[in-house]
């Protein structure tokens, strides 16, 4: 662009040379043209430096470190044939079942973790750097020797390594020898107590059964919705203590500042001592100290827990916004995003105050995240109480989050998607849903998807949604494009599949979605088998369906054996073997189809009159008289009220012996006989 408006100013002065008065005019309102889009031009671009000769251009232009790598991934497209990328290490391994995809992520994760363990411990085995290019994070870390003596730089050294135990055992040998610590010390000694709960760092993510220090104990494990105030202590039941060390340590520091107390209000919340928490502000006030602005995050959520109704509530959490605004503490992204977080446990009081928060984000210029618009979708929609005018509010999120790109900013980013995906389900809106996912389909937006968990519920709804509402075409289409390489299907995903092709009368199609089914390890659910049964043997299909039924039937029926074997939750049941039965009578298998039925005597189950009739079918075809009686006698056995029906249709369209017929005639009077008896 310079080199343009470089090339237009010197062809200005050629001009002037050549064509003298006549062109002076146009020569002037090109000049001043030139000087308005040259203004423009350093506006938009502040690196460039205008001079009286012309523009000087930057000599260099400092590119992102990632520019090329972004670039090339830019033009790289998913492969949906292909599973995740993730499991691409070791084909053998990729997993086939939600279950299997789980095992898999845990284990690799659990590697990854084993491995970063023995290069921490022993870094003398990996001290030869031989990768190029150099990765600091993969390499072991340089572990400087411990100091032994009694002192606070043996202290700092400790907590630096986040050792708690040896950290809280010096701390006291320092006092107990009459050494004063420093504030500054004292307090990265209260951020390390208060971030692990007086617990091993290296057992964070652990529950809390194995306890070094035994400052930490077990609360009783309740079903909290995800709306209530949680963190990593919560998901795994602990629970500050009375009499902690960071308490005791905290009472015997000589001099406090307000790090020391946000730290202790933080860890508090943290650990879920809400009621310590605001006694702990009360004392920072007392001081005459000022909270940050992260603590003031940690009481906004808590407010739930100390108070029981709506009002009170939203009353704590408005003091607490008066004394941030007195304190001159600024608010943050986060801050607002706990005020809606608490609102979601305020019922009906929180639509009009969520929405005056949302203006006071607009008024400060805070950009809102994916966790507000999740928080808001959870104040006004109530699946089982909202009203339509309720639910408009989602319409206007994905407004406005259309078209925009979302980076990491709070933790619950990750259930937006899920979420507002949810609600499509519940309002039957395919539109909403695809509007939804071509956000998720923006480059970088896939990150903000969360966890295995998070995503297999999006796409499960997403295609419980489509199966639900679109056609089949556009059902298989999407199948196609998301399974296996986005998600797995669960049993519910199969049976959404299996109706679709009901709805669509394209049942022929179901052999084919069969092998899918056992793809997926969903072969021995009792529901999608049966499902699967019934609608093969619900309607006649063309010849060269029947057959593909027929096998299909056949490998069900082996399942059912290998599952009898195994004395497994796979049974047969009085719908199941009638349809296998109707399969292969229908395809002329009739050696089959008595396996079938001495199946229903082995399990006490009685056959349907349709069932007997399509078995009478197959043996009309084959034209076997002696089977036939021997159909008859099956249902004299099992006192069917059909089996005079079936008599009368054997004596006229089979062609009976004598023997035979006075046979059919005394089952038919030994069936009369039983069926008065027990009419009486």
């Amino acid at each position: 662009m310079a080199a343009r408006w470089l090339r237009f100013s010197c062809a200005g002065r050629r001009v002037l040379r050549r064509k003298g008065p006549v062109s002076l005019a146009i020569a002037a309102e090109g000049s001043a043209r030139h000087c308005s889009e040259l203004a423009a031009v350093q506006e938009k671009s502040p690196d460039l430096q205008v001079a009286e000769e012309g523009i000087i251009l930057p000599r260099k232009k400092t590119w992102d470190k990632l520019a090329v790598l972004q670039a090339l991934a830019s033009t790289v497209k998913r492969d949906t044939t292909a599973a995740s990328y993730i499991f691409q290490d070791d084909p053998y391994l990729i997993p086939r079942t939600s279950s299997e995809f789980r095992i898999f992520s845990l284990s690799k994760e659990s590697g990854k973790n084993a491995a970063k363990f023995v290069v921490n411990k022993h870094p003398q085995y990996f001290a030869k750097d031989i990768a190029e290019p150099h990765i600091p994070s993969f390499m072991p870390e340089e572990l400087a020797p411990l100091l032994e003596e009694v002192s606070e730089e043996t202290l700092k050294n400790r907590i630096h390594f986040r050792q708690v135990k040896a950290s809280v055992d010096m701390y006291d040998q320092l006092l107990q020898a009459g050494t004063s610590v420093s504030l500054e010390t004292s307090n990265s000694l209260l951020d390390l107590l208060c971030f692990y709960g007086d617990r091993e760092s290296n057992q964070e993510n652990t529950p809390g059964d194995n306890r070094e220090v035994g400052d930490l104990e077990e609360a009783p494990e309740e079903n909290r919705q995800r709306g209530n105030f949680q963190n990593t202590a919560d998901s795994f039941g602990i629970k500050w203590r009375e009499n902690s060390n960071a308490e005791r340590i905290f009472s015997l520091m000589p001099e406090k500042n307000a790090h020391s107390y946000c730290t202790m209000i933080r860890g508090m919340v943290k650990y879920r001592a809400y009621e310590k928490a605001f006694d702990m502000y009360t004392d920072l006030l007392n001081n005459g100290f000022n909270a940050d602005v992260y603590t003031f995050n940690a009481l906004i959520l808590a407010a739930a827990e100390v108070k029981e109704k709506y009002t009170e509530r939203w009353e704590l959490v408005e003091d607490l916004l008066r004394q941030m605004a007195q304190q001159k503490i600024h608010p943050n992204l986060l801050t607002f995003n706990s005020v809606l977080k608490m609102l979601r446990r305020c019922g009906s009081l929180a639509r009009s105050m969520a929405l005056q928060t949302l203006s006071e984000m607009k008024a400060l210029n805070i950009e809102p995240s994916l966790a507000t618009f999740d928080h808001l979708l959870g104040i006004f929609y109530k699946s089982a109480m909202s009203s339509r005018s309720q639910t408009e509010i989602i319409y206007e999120v994905l407004d406005e989050i259309e078209g925009k790109s979302f980076s990491p900013q709070d933790p619950d980013d990750i259930y937006f998607f899920s979420d507002a995906m949810r609600i499509c389900l519940d309002l039957k809106d395919i539109h909403l849903a695809y509007q939804l996912h071509s956000v998720l389909e923006i480059p970088g937006n896939n990150k903000m998807i969360g966890d295995m968990m998070q995503k297999t519920s999006y796409y499960g709804r997403f295609f419980a949604l489509l199966c639900m509402m679109e056609q089949l075409d556009v059902v298989l289409k999407w199948y196609k494009v998301l399974v296996p390489s986005m998600f797995y299907p669960n049993s519910k995903g199969m049976l959404d599949l299996l109706r679709a092709l009901d709805t669509a009368s394209r049942l022929e199609m179901i052999p084919q979605i069969w092998k899918d089914i056992k793809q997926f390890g969903h072969s021995r659910r009792s529901g999608v088998v049966e499902e699967v049964l019934a609608l093969m043997a619900r309607d006649k299909q063309s010849p060269e369906a029947q057959l593909a039924f027929a096998d299909c039937a056949a490998e069900i029926k082996s399942l059912y054996e290998i599952q009898e074997r195994k004395q497994t939750v796979l049974e047969w049941t009085t719908s199941s073997l009638g349809d296998c039965t109707v399969l292969f009578a229908r395809v002329g298998r009739t050696q089959e189809t008595w396996n079938i039925l001495e199946l229903f005597k082995k399990y006490n189950r009685i056959p349907s009159d349709s069932v007997m009739n399509e078995v009478l079918d197959c043996i009309k075809q084959s034209s076997q008289p002696g089977q036939a009686l021997d159909l008859i006698k099956l249902a004299s056995d099992f006192s069917l009220q059909s089996t005079s029906t079936l008599a009368k249709r054997v004596q006229e369209e089979f062609q009976l012996s004598e023997e035979q017929m006075r046979d059919l005639a005394d089952m038919t009077a030994e069936s009369s006989d039983d069926s008065g008896s027990d009419s009486d």
